[in-house]
């Protein structure tokens, strides 16, 4: 499983991503009796993926082994044979999408896709996400009166930071949302680019730190990816490298 986690306020977008891979593994005991495990096969794996020719981040979540592969391979040969240099933020979802229910329809794989794209004289920045068993393209940016929405969108193992961040609502006895605990809200429209690195950046490592001590698989972990994009340049915070 994975965590993604991207930020989007005024000054840019902020996409981060755990490193984690973990395999279910099934088999028969000596005895004949079949077992299931779920184990961690990397803390190496790359979930968020710059492309520079058109400047737009992917983050995948989900089921990350299509056929044995990694989504970090499948994600490079899309650049290669998908793309043309006419694509932008706002065209690749849909090719993404596409390109991946062709030969796995049913893939538990989403993504976000972010990026700006030049209207006129003004940058838009478009944040989207995608499913690909779903076969759903939504853009998380926006109002329906199309005027900029800031916010946080993530997916994947969202249970530890959904349950700090957002409050904790139940049906009443007459159908209704009833509130059981508040939280206080993020004043998302006055965050400050650092702030949005340092937001991402503590979800993805208070899930890790969360899961260590619960009683549960541990599939958030290792290195977090930090990619920024902004109207004037996109570059790494952070990023694993490899080493000998």
């Amino acid at each position: 499983m994975s965590l993604i986690v991207t930020t989007y306020v005024p000054e840019g977008i902020v996409m981060a991503s755990d490193s984690r891979q973990s395999v279910t593994i099934e088999g028969k005991t000596p005895e004949g009796k079949d077992f299931k495990v779920e184990t961690v096969n990397s803390d190496a794996v790359v979930k968020t993926s710059f492309l520079e020719k058109q400047q737009v981040g992917i983050s995948n979540y989900g089921q990350d082994l299509l056929n044995g592969v990694p989504m970090g391979s499948y994600i490079k040969r899309f650049i290669e044979e998908a793309l043309v240099a006419a694509d932008d933020v706002t065209t690749i979802p849909k090719k993404l999408v596409e390109y991946f229910r062709r030969p796995f329809p049913n893939a538990g794989v989403g993504f976000h896709v972010a990026g700006y794209k030049k209207e006129g004289k003004v940058s838009v920045p478009y944040v989207y996400e995608c499913h690909v068993a779903k076969s759903s393209i939504k853009r998380e940016n926006a109002r329906p009166d199309g005027t900029h929405l800031y916010g946080t969108r993530w997916g994947g193992e969202i249970d530890v930071i959904t349950s700090i961040i957002n409050p904790v609502i139940i049906k009443d006895e007459k159908g209704n949302d009833k509130i059981i605990r508040p939280t206080r809200p993020i004043i998302w429209d006055a965050m400050t680019l650092q702030d949005a690195i340092d937001f991402s950046i503590y979800a993805i490592r208070t899930t890790i730190d969360t899961m260590r001590f619960q009683a549960r698989p541990k599939t958030v972990g290792g290195p977090i990816d930090v990619l920024i994009l902004t109207p004037e340049e996109a570059k790494w915070i952070q990023r694993k490298e490899l080493h000998s």
